[in-house]
């Protein structure tokens, strides 16, 4: 029999915990600090660092002086850290070995000739849009997304076609009313009960229209991309200028478009 990890507590009570054992504790509180940093939190100090984390600060500190050590986080001069250039090479690389990101590219880049505008690939990561691919117009005046960005799913046309594959159940475990806090846009809907309408609507048309929700003066439509079994594995938007294109146009010229590229994207993955 393997030796047990000593670094994996034991249940108080007996009680059995959902860990192998070979869980590594520190490992895990290492890996749960740089899940903490999103777009909406570049840079954290220690003391919001270890509440965020639930941990001790004393662990806290050990946690983020060791990333730091091995590049992973960088100190600024204000005291807080901030994710370090290293990361991202972990980033780029899974995103490389992705078939998925592999095979959207051809598509993708057709939609952004067919249409002149930012075109996005991204999947559901917790309550959060992850961005995979991200194929700008230097046009578009928004905050600074790049891939590996991640985004409020309550508030962008990509993170509403994911979530509205989710049961009742789904929903109500990854959405928390946290979800909807943060800085939006003036036509954001501020509850779950206010957003299961918009889901459901979604669910049955197969796209979803972002306007003016995520930020003042942007609009997005996006579609699913669905692999061999049907299911619903990432999503693409064109993301426009409010002040330039209309809804309606939005939705009469380009969401053909984006349904199209999301179907090419399908077969390619073996979808019909």
């Amino acid at each position: 029999m393997p030796p047990r990890d000593r670094t994996t507590p034991r249940p108080a009570g007996g009680a059995a915990r959902p860990k192998s054992g070979y869980h590594v504790e520190a490992l895990a509180k290492g890996l749960r600090i740089l899940g903490l940093f999103s777009e909406q939190r570049p840079a954290m100090k220690l003391t919001d660092m270890a509440a965020a984390a639930g941990l001790p600060l004393p662990t806290a500190f050990r946690m983020a002086s060791t990333l730091t050590a091995e590049g992973f986080l960088e100190q600024l001069p204000d005291g807080a850290y901030r994710p370090a250039p290293k990361v991202l090479t972990l980033g780029f690389s899974a995103l490389r070995s992705l078939d998925l990101v592999q095979l959207a590219d051809g598509p993708l880049r057709g939609l952004v000739a067919a249409t002149g505008q930012t075109v996005n690939l991204g999947v559901l990561s917790g309550d959060h849009v992850l961005y995979l691919v991200r194929l700008r117009n230097n046009d578009l005046v928004t905050a600074n997304i790049q891939v590996g960005s991640r985004l409020p799913a309550v508030r962008t046309s990509m993170g509403k076609v994911l979530l509205a594959q989710l049961d009742d159940a789904g929903l109500e475990r990854v959405l928390t009313a946290e979800s909807f806090a943060g800085p939006a846009g003036p036509n954001a809907v501020a509850s779950l009960d206010g957003l299961r309408p918009v889901l459901a609507d979604t669910r049955a048309r197969g796209w979803a229209l972002q306007d003016e929700e995520l930020a003042y003066g942007l609009r997005s439509v996006a579609a699913p991309v669905r692999d061999a079994s049907g299911t619903v594995v990432a999503a693409v938007n064109v993301a426009v200028p409010a002040m330039e294109v209309p809804a309606a146009r939005l939705l009469d010229e380009v969401r053909p478009l984006v349904q199209e590229t999301c179907a090419q994207i399908s077969r390619l993955l073996g979808g019909r």
